[in-house]
């Protein structure tokens, strides 16, 4: 039996099983196996220094796979912005026909850039306030993402259980259920909730392909579900990370009344987290890593990962929930 939903009809993928965009893990040895292993993998274009390297990057995965991938664009408040729209028109001239997109609205102009090459945009939303307007917007795919995510779970606190279908409730277009997924029970609940796949992230950092030191994947087999810190609540930009040092560090220094970011700025920089993905130096920076964490038992290949969670999610379909119905 197979799983074919909307999503691996609209996406050309064999099963419905995405792997997120990360900053620094996204790079076309973790993007390929996905793919080859019948998900969708993704690139992460702001882990590319250049819009330049992000066309290089495109063509080295293309090297590896002749499935689909995508490429994650999160535009975010900055500064100095990078050149976003100098990385959409790398996607662009590399034939790259799907586009996971998330941040701020200033989003909306990379999708104006993007749609008319045919791009299919599946957009990342912790709301279903956002999800509705990403829709009204052209949007072909909602990755809807719940509090017990990595990364950026916004601000409303409101967990997948509740979340996955209040959005499918509202929401025509496709959608995928994110945030606490790691296993085929994870998968079967997100078909149950309205959802019709899955995107996951901290999962795949907990793999064989994934380019990041094994004290690292370590870490996201050893922690529980506890082993997650929310910092920049303070900020009105709350952000989930592993627990460590660090992270503590973070959070400590954040509660004091007259805390601002620049106090914290030096312990959550991207480059230190980068490097300590690299380097496995478990408390030099902060690491991305949600709830799921309490899932994550080993660290497969990603074959062995996609297909353990479809036949998992089968059996649960046909004989565990065939025999509560006989």
């Amino acid at each position: 039996m197979a799983i074919k939903t909307r999503i691996t009809e609209m996406l050309g993928i064999e099963h419905p099983i995405v792997q997120g965009g990360m900053q620094g893990v996204g790079l076309a040895e973790l993007a390929s196996a996905v793919s080859n292993a019948g998900g969708l993998g993704t690139l992460t274009a702001l882990t590319q220094p250049s819009p330049a390297a992000l066309r290089d990057e495109i063509e080295r995965c293309r090297s590896m796979t002749s499935k689909p991938f995508a490429v994650n664009i999160t535009v975010l408040p900055a500064i100095l912005p990078p050149d976003y729209k100098g990385y959409a028109q790398a996607v662009i001239e590399g034939g790259v026909k799907i586009v996971e997109t998330a941040g701020t609205p200033e989003v909306r102009e990379l999708w104006e850039m993007l749609k008319p090459h045919g791009v299919t945009i599946l957009h990342k939303c912790t709301a279903v306030r956002h999800a509705l307007s990403a829709e009204r917007n052209g949007c072909d795919v909602i990755s809807i993402d719940g509090f017990e995510c990595a990364g950026h779970p916004g601000e409303d606190d409101i967990p997948g259980l509740i979340l996955i279908p209040s959005a499918a409730d509202k929401v025509k277009i496709p959608m995928l259920a994110s945030g606490g997924i790691g296993d085929g029970r994870g998968l079967v609940a997100a078909l149950a909730l309205g959802a019709e796949g899955v995107n996951m992230g901290t999962r795949f950092c907990a793999t064989k392909e994934a380019p990041i030191h094994d004290n690292i994947k370590a870490l996201y087999v050893g922690n529980d579900e506890r082993g997650t810190n929310l910092i920049f609540r303070k900020f009105k930009n709350t952000a989930r990370v592993g627990k460590n040092s660090v992270s503590d560090q973070v959070v400590e220094i954040s509660a004091r009344p007259d805390a601002v970011f620049e106090d914290i700025k030096h312990l959550v920089a991207g480059a230190v987290g980068r490097e300590m993905l690299k380097s496995g130096d478990i408390d030099s920076g902060i690491y991305w890593a949600g709830m799921v964490q309490g899932l994550i038992h080993d660290i497969p290949t990603c074959q062995e990962l996609i297909d353990r969670m479809i036949g998992d999610a089968e059996t649960i379909m046909r004989e565990r929930f065939g025999r509560m119905l006989g």
